[in-house]
């Protein structure tokens, strides 16, 4: 796996009642990176050593996972977009692009429909939104039934196992499990061993199709402003992840990462950064 430049250092941000795990570095404008389920803020190690030398770069870790504290509740998106505009007031950032996958990109509709003038551009990643366009056919997957893995018996049933669970997604939502290498599925599987870890992941989910629909159709009624990079994997959610999108915000531009499934940092790192590089920096 590939590490953060030496310069970056950790911060333990208190955000609401969590205590968010952050890795900051660089300097210049801000850019704040959101990671999703199977990946801790890790996962954006290549994409801090591209921006950093021009761009203050955020990583947390959402709360419950990662090396982030586990409070009881919270897991709902607006209260984590919540968490992350208070990281940025710890750190005296008025203003951020964005950055996002998986369930960072629930998180970041969160954070840039609650705060717009504080997102100054964002690219979404390979993930729905729960409750716009498409949701409820995008429920009909098979290969979503992750997004119900609920009730008492699941955090007994994944117990030591976690790598065995992990590599589930790493396997079937890749276009090349092989891409997903041993050193990365034993470092993420180790993470999400840590107590409470799989089950606050759990909680992440369990609020999709109740607080986190409601407050988004709330949301949708006001476009959010910025400009926009949707991109879908081609083996993942592919050009629908702008229409996701379009039906949010005023100024989407779709884009496709190549020979990827959904884990485009660990499939495709350099086209995804290089992809991510140019919206940012405007080329």
């Amino acid at each position: 796996m590939e590490s953060f430049p030496s310069s970056f250092r950790v911060e333990r941000i208190k955000a609401n009642d969590a205590t968010l795990y952050v890795r900051v570095g660089g300097q210049g404008p801000a850019v704040v990176l959101l990671h999703g389920f199977g990946d801790t803020g890790d996962m954006w190690a290549p994409a801090a050593r591209a921006l950093y030398k021009n761009h203050t770069v955020i990583v947390p870790d959402l709360r419950g996972m990662g090396l982030s504290s586990q409070p009881k509740g919270g897991y709902d998106k607006k209260t984590q977009g919540q968490d992350i505009a208070k990281v940025m007031d710890a750190l005296k950032v008025e203003k951020a692009d964005l950055v996002t996958h998986d369930i960072g990109n629930m998180v970041g509709y969160a954070l840039a429909a609650q705060y717009p003038q504080r997102i100054t551009k964002w690219v979404i990643i390979d993930a729905p939104l729960p409750g716009i366009g498409p949701w409820d056919e995008i429920l009909k997957s098979p290969l979503l039934w992750h997004f119900n893995f609920r009730g008492p018996d699941v955090d007994r049933l994944v117990k030591g196992r976690e790598r065995i669970y992990l590599d589930r997604f790493y396997n079937e939502l890749s276009a090349n499990p092989k891409a997903i290498d041993e050193a990365t599925r034993r470092h993420y599987a180790r993470l999400y061993a840590r107590p409470g870890n799989m089950h606050y992941a759990f909680e992440q989910f369990a609020t999709f199709n109740t607080k986190d629909r409601a407050d988004n159709v709330e949301f949708q009624k006001t476009k959010l402003p910025m400009p926009v990079l949707a991109l879908g994997a081609d083996h993942s959610f592919g050009d629908t992840q702008a229409v996701v999108m379009r039906d949010v915000a005023t100024n989407v531009q779709g884009g496709i990462v190549k020979n990827s499934g959904h884990w485009i940092m660990e499939e495709q790192p350099k086209q995804t950064v290089d992809l991510i590089v140019k919206f940012l920096d405007g080329k």
